[in-house]
């Protein structure tokens, strides 16, 4: 270990040289402190606090993945345009311990900063929680600052797809002509069929069936969460629709209802209530709808069910390291395109592969139409050509890797009160660590070990 800790006790000498580290830090309790000052909210406690979380921890990932990516070009293609590296390559160090220990500074730098930053929102939340009236610190503590497991009720895909298919053969029976279209034809009936499943009539009740599973005896004796969203295709005077809510099943469970209350449409609502799950672990919630319209409720968010898994504290220190995993990633992507590029060229190349994967949203509507071309609204359908035979596959084949790292979203999960399980921390580990960085890193260090360092003299 002594030569890998040699060189990342380079890397941090680096780094001061660089003013990165003073820079950083600066940047990153400016971003904790004036963020705060700077964020406009809706004037409730957990508004504030959700928006501190989620404003404030995407500033620090921004900032240190820049800076990350910017450190590990620049120390080791820097390093090797500057014949400084060729002076340590002599010394009794293989190449793969360079490298490594390269890689290791900027982790353990990365680590420094990282918690340096996390204790500040960690701290300025828990202060900011103390000087808030009881009631609404029991709001925080309950909805916010604290770690709580999710359970949707089913989404009965397998009935929707069964009965869209049936529909599809009657029609096919009654007008042969829609087999022109019969893509177009079976995404029509299908959304039919949804509809089925996700409207309710005025006066009428939807009800859910949520199996809590092993969920039942974390949530027994302890309030849960309703999480509720739902969708109009009409407007009311007061922008606004009147329901109430139901928990329990007649002569099995007690029963639990809400006021009438009043709604928005198209965003989340949470309430309060208790766990009266059966024996066999299955709660049930109805809504019932009291407006003249008719509404609709997703099948994919319509309703969660919220339950209380641990403490803040070691939750946010779970996401931290789901972020720090992310930096890992960044470190390995710098070194590996600074092991065979020049600093510009590296620093160019690592910032195209990061933007790539912000603009994976495009990449996954082409993939999903099954083409580049777009849809075409003279002819009523989506445009092919020859490209989409090779371009399609290799977008499909980035979005399984992208998703590999974007599949994990501490910062979401953070600000709605969520846990972050030791579990998900598990697979952030194996996913991006191992399975992206694992490769990518053994690329660099092949790349690195054959690079001729005397020929990048004057590049």
């Amino acid at each position: 270990m002594q030569p890998l800790l040699a060189i990342a006790g380079l890397t941090w000498k680096a780094a001061f040289r660089f003013r990165l580290f003073l820079v950083v830090t600066v940047l990153l309790l400016g971003a904790v402190v004036g963020l705060p000052l700077l964020i406009k909210d809706d004037g409730t406690a957990r508004g504030f606090t959700q928006i501190v979380l989620t404003y404030t921890l995407t500033t620090i990932t921004a900032l240190l993945g820049l800076s990350t990516l910017w450190l590990a070009c620049g120390t080791l293609a820097r390093d090797i345009e500057d014949c400084t590296l060729q002076v340590v390559a002599v010394k009794p160090i293989a190449r793969w311990q360079i490298w490594l220990g390269k890689w290791l500074g900027i982790m353990s730098l990365n680590a420094a900063l990282l918690a340096l930053s996390g204790a500040s929102v960690y701290g300025l939340l828990q202060w900011r929680a103390t000087r808030l009236p009881a009631a609404e610190q029991k709001i925080l503590r309950d909805e916010v600052l604290v770690a709580r497991g999710s359970v949707k009720p089913a989404t009965f895909d397998k009935e929707i797809q069964a009965e869209t298919d049936q529909v599809l053969r009657e029609r096919l029976q009654k007008n042969p002509g829609i087999k022109a279209n019969i893509a177009d034809a079976r995404k029509q009936i299908l959304e039919e069929v949804k509809a089925e499943y996700q409207v309710v009539p005025v006066g009428w009740e939807h009800p859910w069936k949520v199996d809590l599973g092993s969920a039942k005896n974390l949530a027994r004796g302890q309030p849960i969460h309703l999480r509720l969203k739902f969708n109009s295709a009409d407007r009311t005077p007061s922008g606004t629709f009147d329901g109430l809510l139901r928990v329990g099943e007649p002569r099995r469970t007690p029963l639990w209802q809400t006021e009438v209350v009043s709604l928005a449409p198209d965003t989340f609502h949470e309430f309060e209530a208790p766990a009266y799950y059966d024996d066999k672990g299955v709660l049930t919630v109805r809504f019932v709808n009291v407006n003249n319209i008719a509404l609709l409720f997703p099948l994919e968010d319509g309703l969660e069910v919220l339950y209380r898994q641990g403490g803040f504290g070691l939750n946010f220190l779970r996401g931290l390291g789901i972020i720090f995993c992310w930096m890992a990633l960044m470190a390995t992507l710098g070194l590996t395109a600074a092991s065979f590029l020049s600093f510009p060229v590296a620093a160019f190349l690592s910032l195209s592969v990061l933007g790539l994967a912000f603009t994976s949203g495009t990449i996954s509507s082409a993939v999903s139409e099954g083409t580049l071309m777009g849809y075409n609204a003279e002819t009523g359908h989506y445009g092919h050509s020859v490209v989409d035979y090779v371009a399609i596959p290799v977008f499909r084949a980035v979005l399984e890797l992208i998703s590999l790292a974007k599949n994990f979203s501490p910062i979401d999960s953070l600000s709605t009160g969520r846990s972050v399980t030791w579990g998900q921390l598990a697979r952030a580990f194996g996913q991006i660590l191992v399975l992206l960085g694992g490769p990518l890193g053994l690329a660099g260090i092949i790349a690195f070990s054959r690079r001729e360092l005397a020929t990048a003299q004057g590049q």
